[in-house]
């Protein structure tokens, strides 16, 4: 299970490529005698690859060498989703993770939790975007104020009284300026 924040937290002052090598678990180098003795070296190798090979899959291969606080705020959100992977988990849980993305790399996002989708994992986020939750969910929960309104496929959601009333306002009286036959 590996989890990603609304607020990415990569280390802005360590390469793309380093930042994925850290999120790599059981490293050998961390204990003191595999790390005096080199022996840490095969492992190393290893994750490497699957690195440069996760970051080819979230298109950031041109950007291992650069500073990771270099990168854009969609960028980041891409490094935090590769770097999640580094551990094989099964669940990935993503916490709001179109907030602060460019229009323009919203699909490429949607695309790779699909892809995550595909593989198997389970895929829990979440999201206020509506449009990004029923594009892409095949399972909805709807909370509002601290409590659960309505559960179900994303199709029953978008029908929901109790979520049209919690998300537009449909029982909250008339829109300011809008006359009584509206």
């Amino acid at each position: 299970m590996v989890r990603t924040f609304q607020l990415t937290k990569s280390l802005s002052r360590l390469t793309v490529l380093d930042n994925m090598l850290l999120a790599a678990p059981g490293q050998t180098g961390e204990r003191f005698l595999p790390a005096l003795l080199q022996v840490w070296r095969g492992q190393e190798a290893v994750n490497r690859t699957k690195a440069l090979a996760l970051l080819e899959r979230y298109n950031l291969a041109a950007k291992r060498d650069d500073l990771a606080g270099t990168l854009s705020g969609g960028q980041r959100k891409l490094l935090e989703m590769a770097r999640a992977l580094m551990v094989d988990p099964r669940l990935v849980m993503l916490d709001e993770p179109m907030a602060g993305v460019n229009p323009a790399l919203v699909q490429s996002l949607l695309d790779h939790i699909r892809e995550l989708r595909d593989e198997g994992r389970t895929v829990v986020f979440v999201e206020h975007d509506m449009d990004v939750v029923m594009n892409v969910s095949d399972w909805v929960v709807c909370l509002a104020e601290g409590r659960v309104i309505a559960e179900g496929p994303p199709a029953s959601i978008v029908r929901d009284e109790a979520v049209i009333d919690a998300y537009l306002g449909a029982r909250h009286g008339p829109r300011p300026g809008a006359r009584e036959d509206d």
